[in-house]
């Protein structure tokens, strides 16, 4: 990913993270736009550049963008690498890129000489939860929230 393609891939990144969290918690999403943007800035500070980041773009069988991939460090884990996030344009998902990309990510990791690969993902977005299971994903820990109803 180059520099010019950061800032568009962080402003929707950004916004595609917030989006996630308000559909996993029920919260509005225009109050965790600046969760999010924090998040990004604290794990990204020098951007594309950041050490240890890899902000990768996506491609198609006839070389057009259509998604990106970030790797970094697994904090659990000094033999990992992390997924901090995929994602495929809408109008090329269906086609296999998602695992194209996930599978070449595993290739990434066993070059750099990790021996795990580890991600998360929001319990509401079924379609990635299937993805990583046919990839042999195993499930680690779950976190569960509660909504409560407070008039009753």
């Amino acid at each position: 990913m180059s520099d010019d393609e950061y800032a568009d891939w962080r402003a929707d990144a950004v916004e595609g993270y917030a989006a996630e969290i308000a559909a996993s918690t029920g919260r509005d999403v225009a109050d965790l736009r600046d969760q999010a943007a924090s998040e990004f800035t604290q794990y990204l500070p020098d951007g594309v550049a950041t050490a240890g980041h890899w902000l990768l773009t996506v491609l198609d069988p006839a070389g057009a963008a259509v998604g990106s991939l970030w790797l970094g460090p697994d904090r659990r884990d000094p033999n990992a690498v992390f997924v901090f996030d995929i994602e495929i344009v809408a109008d090329a998902r269906g086609r296999g890129l998602g695992r194209s990309a996930m599978l070449a990510a595993e290739r990434f990791a066993l070059d750099l000489g990790r021996k795990t690969i580890g991600l998360n993902v929001f319990g509401p977005n079924e379609r990635a939860r299937r993805l990583y299971d046919s990839l042999g994903y195993q499930v680690v820990s779950t976190s569960m929230t509660k909504h409560l109803d407070q008039s009753g």
